[in-house]
């Protein structure tokens, strides 16, 4: 557990650094969120824009606002492609968590 920031400037720093570390977060979402929709565009399901338009990069799992998030940096390494990014997870069509 970090330290408890007393002074409204060392408040005021730890809230930032927290701010620059969730806009990270939520930026790299935004770029494998379009890297989902296009596989499934390219795969031929429809993918619309109505629907889109109520999918927020922000609501995550891994965007934790209260706590710590624990990364196990070997194994995320491991997965990348050549592109240095990781695969999209694959879901069956008939599963209910395959939203769009």
């Amino acid at each position: 557990m970090p330290p408890t920031r007393r002074q409204p400037e060392q408040q005021n720093e730890q809230a930032w650094c927290l701010t620059v570390v969730t806009n990270a977060v939520v930026c790299w979402h935004t770029e494998y969120m379009g890297l989902a929709v296009d596989e499934l565009r390219g795969a031929g399901r429809e993918v619309y824009a109505e629907v889109l338009s109520h999918v927020s990069p922000a609501r995550s799992s891994a965007v934790n606002y209260y706590g710590s998030i624990t990364v196990d940096y070997e194994a995320e390494l491991a997965q990348l492609d050549d592109k240095g990014r990781r695969p999209l997870r694959t879901v069956a069509v008939d599963d209910p968590a395959a939203g769009l």
